[in-house]
């Protein structure tokens, strides 16, 4: 079994910073691609940052410049740096990771259970 278990969110006010930690644990094989996503109420999920085993990094337009992904292989943990935040980064972020487990030969994509981010202005 594998799991991915986030920590880090909260309650900021813009302009502050936070930083989001996912663990995989389990019965790993190899992990290839993680990512941080989020979901605003009404809104669909969507895709914050993504980075590959090899550390070529994804943003999306509206995060870059603000935040920073990155892993621990060594870990098995992705961190999102976020800073300056605003009022409009409120939402449950979720990371996901691309896994094979020790039981596969397939790679299957894996999410945490997401984590609260609120900033107020």
């Amino acid at each position: 079994q594998v799991q991915l278990v986030e920590s880090g969110g909260g309650l900021v006010q813009a302009g502050g910073s936070l930083r989001l930690s996912c663990a995989a644990s389990g019965s790993i094989f190899t992990i290839n691609a993680m990512g941080w996503y989020r979901q605003a109420p009404g809104a669909q999920r969507e895709l914050v940052a993504s980075i590959t085993r090899g550390i070529s990094t994804n943003y999306a337009d509206s995060v870059k410049g603000r935040f920073t992904i990155s892993r621990d292989n060594a870990k098995n943990t992705v961190y999102l740096q976020m800073n300056s935040l605003k009022p409009e980064d409120t939402a449950v972020y979720y990371c996901n990771a691309e896994i094979r487990s020790t039981s596969s030969f397939y790679v299957r994509s894996y999410w945490g259970q997401g984590t609260q981010v609120t900033v107020s202005s």
